[in-house]
């Protein structure tokens, strides 16, 4: 029966609650199957042992009704289980036009935040029609599903409050286009990597204040990114090629970070990285974690010691963005299907061309531009944004 074929039809709401066991769904439409009524909708939920089962239902043929009420609820009664039936007409009302996820990251995830949240999608004019939690560790996530409200102006509404309390909320259409396949591509210095790539160059280099000096130059606006790219790299003329291999050693990697690959790896998403610093750490990286694309700048080596200069293509704040368009057409994915994670001003170009910009433990100028923040020292805590359950992050590493 279609939806418009329910639409004024007797219903009844027949709702089931108690501790949960094997065999409650199956008793309970064996019961319903004695009336020969038809299912409109079913919900369940289960938390921490106990059940929530409605199930909307067309009315039986007439006279049986009250029977249909005694059966379950004595069926009801012989599971210690409490029922509830309720008559209506028809099925859930429609929900709005304007549908979203809204995700929502906690460290912990506190009454007062969630409900300021969902205080907030309220008066945005938005209904909150399901939540259900994605994860609990290692932070705890929960999903919104909300109609009602366009997308944009619920994200815009949301991204203010949510710097307020100290929660990470991202906000993304509803529709298929959120289980396509889909692009993922990093920053890497201080995003898929803790550290500074330059700054471990400059250690074995002995230079380390004068390239943190030229960093602050850069961060004051009194250089541009390709100019303290070569002042910086000036400083590691002569350095014996074989620090590459260590360097490559000492990189770490954030939290989560080979978490979050494997599981978009096996999710069938690509993955790619892009970089300031120099391709002597980005290719080992793309072959260690089995990355799909990977492009930075490449410190030049003559005779076995660094020149002190770079070659080929700079990649800067408006490379990064014009890489993430070049990857997105060899995938062969649109640009509105690709996600850019980075946490540095020269990462923000990127981030708004993406179809979901992340800021990553982003400094403030980052996070306010971004289409949402993730704050918690977690990479994989991304895969939540993406509607991934932990459930499914565990399974991926089985696989």
């Amino acid at each position: 029966m279609s939806a418009s074929q329910t639409s004024d039809v007797p219903t009844l709401l027949v709702k089931i609650f108690g501790k949960d066991r094997p065999g409650i769904t199956a008793g309970l439409f064996d019961t319903l199957a004695a009336y020969s009524v038809d299912v409109v909708d079913i919900e369940q939920v289960v938390t921490r042992g106990r059940i929530v089962l409605c199930v909307l239902v067309t009315k039986p043929a007439t006279g049986s009704e009250g029977e249909l009420r005694a059966t379950v609820h004595s069926w009801a009664e012989s599971l210690k289980l409490q029922a509830e039936i309720i008559s209506g007409t028809g099925d859930n009302r429609p929900r709005g036009s304007g549908r979203s996820h809204v995700t929502v990251l906690g460290h912990p995830l506190t009454a007062e935040s969630t409900a300021t949240i969902a205080a907030r999608i309220t008066a945005a004019g938005g209904n909150i029609d399901r939540i259900f939690r994605l994860a609990k560790y290692p932070v705890t996530a929960v999903e919104f599903a909300v109609s009602g409200v366009e997308t944009e102006p619920l994200r815009t509404a949301l991204a203010t409050t949510a710097a307020q309390i100290g929660v990470d909320v991202a906000v993304v259409s509803a529709g298929l286009h959120r289980r396509a396949q889909r692009l993922v591509v990093m920053d890497v210095d201080s995003t898929l990597i803790q550290d500074e790539v330059i700054e471990l160059f400059a250690a074995h280099a002995g230079c380390e204040a004068e390239v943190a000096e030229v960093t602050e130059r850069a961060m004051r606006g009194e250089l541009d990114f390709e100019q303290s790219l070569h002042a910086r790299v000036e400083l590691l003329a002569g350095l014996d090629a074989s620090v590459v291999d260590k360097v490559r050693s000492e990189v770490r990697l954030t939290p989560g970070a080979r978490t979050l690959i494997r599981t978009l790896k096996t999710l069938g998403y690509q993955v790619g990285v892009v970089s300031g610093g120099f391709t002597q750490v980005t290719d080992d990286l793309r072959e260690r974690l089995g990355l799909d694309f990977a492009s930075a700048n490449t410190l030049e080596i003559v005779d076995g010691k660094l020149t002190g200069k770079v070659t080929g293509e700079i990649v800067d704040r408006a490379g990064k963005a014009r890489l993430l368009r070049r990857f997105a057409g060899e995938a062969g994915v649109p640009l509105s299907q690709t996600v850019a994670i980075g946490d540095g001003a020269n990462d923000l170009d990127m981030l708004n061309a993406a179809g979901l910009g992340v800021a990553f433990n982003a400094k403030p100028v980052v996070r306010e531009a971004a289409h949402t923040a993730v704050n918690v020292p977690f990479l994989d805590a991304v895969l939540y944004l993406l509607g991934v359950t932990r459930e499914e992050v565990e399974a991926a590493d089985l696989a």
